[in-house]
């Protein structure tokens, strides 16, 4: 699954913020979330626009992006 998938940025959906696709949830909500150390189940039940795929698969996403990035800097 690509970013543009998963992610909208739309200056009319909470002014440009990076989202979830249809929906009007923050992608930085996610990791807000999992940074003050509540699960990934307290965030979909809390937020349930966003679906268990949809989450897990920004996560994978954010984990290769951040990789990938090391990778290239590493060399």
């Amino acid at each position: 699954m690509t970013v543009d998938n998963l992610i909208t940025c739309d200056a009319e959906i909470m002014s440009g913020t990076p989202v979830f696709k249809n929906t009007r949830v923050p992608i930085k909500n996610l990791i807000d979330y999992l940074e003050s150390g509540e699960t990934l189940d307290d965030f979909l039940k809390d937020l349930p626009s966003v679906n268990r795929d949809q989450a897990v698969k920004v996560l994978e996403l954010a984990k290769e992006m951040l990789l990938t990035h090391a990778y290239a800097n590493s060399h």
